[in-house]
């Protein structure tokens, strides 16, 4: 155990990651999203701080109006990144862009499914629930009708609804984190506790400095 930490910690990450943009800056986007793990590990050492155990998911989405259902949602379940790192590196490096109409996409859809993750439950006296949102691009309204016939049933019919699954999860424990455009329905989201907006522009991934400064309020509060 490291000095100064008698307890247990353990932070679980969803990575919501926009599928349809260019290539170049999707490759950026994985890369960030390799790298973020890495240095949030290496930031909490140089705290003299320690996670006992960090698992990230991934979900990657386009359009459900679009595509069909399997390519307008794909998402894995939690890689524990001590013992199934390569796995989950396995799973961003297959991540291809294709697919989604014109602007706006199905990140709100991913964000509802993020906020209903399996997170980590057990025995840790402290937990971290961080979702991260990397887009270039607007999102659907989820009153938008009529939906296709492949659209799930059980995701939030409203933004309302939305920001209740938000508020539904503990309070000390959630992060979200958005690298999104400055439009709605992003922009909502600004009220919401716990909730850091970096503006995003089209064809740009995250610049080395951000992805520090997207760290720093996670392992502020560990």
């Amino acid at each position: 155990m490291v000095d100064g930490q008698s307890f247990r910690w353990a932070v679980d990450l969803v990575i919501c990651i926009d599928g349809t943009a260019s290539m170049g800056y999707l490759e950026a986007v994985k890369s960030s999203a390799l790298k973020f793990c890495d240095r949030l590990e290496v930031s909490m050492t140089k705290r003299n701080k320690k996670i006992d155990q960090l698992r990230a998911r991934v979900i990657v989405f386009r359009d459900y109006w679009a595509n069909t259902a399997e390519q307008a949602m794909q998402y894995s379940e939690f890689f524990d990144l001590r013992s199934q790192y390569s796995d989950f590196a396995n799973f961003i490096s297959k991540i291809e862009a294709h697919g989604g109409g014109d602007e706006p996409e199905n990140g709100l859809e991913a964000l509802a499914l993020a906020l209903k993750s399996n997170w980590e439950k057990g025995d840790f006296l402290k937990k971290r629930y961080v979702v991260i949102v990397f887009t270039d691009a607007s999102a659907h309204s989820l009153e938008k009708i009529p939906k296709p016939n492949h659209y799930p049933n059980d995701l939030p019919k409203t933004f309302d609804d939305l920001t209740d699954y938000w508020h539904e999860m503990p309070g000390r424990a959630k992060r979200l984190i958005l690298f999104a455009p400055d439009v709605e329905p992003w922009t909502m989201m600004n009220s919401w506790e716990n909730t850091i907006h970096y503006v995003s522009e089209a064809g740009h991934g995250l610049e080395e400095g951000e992805i520090d400064q997207i760290i720093f309020p996670i392992h502020s509060a560990i």
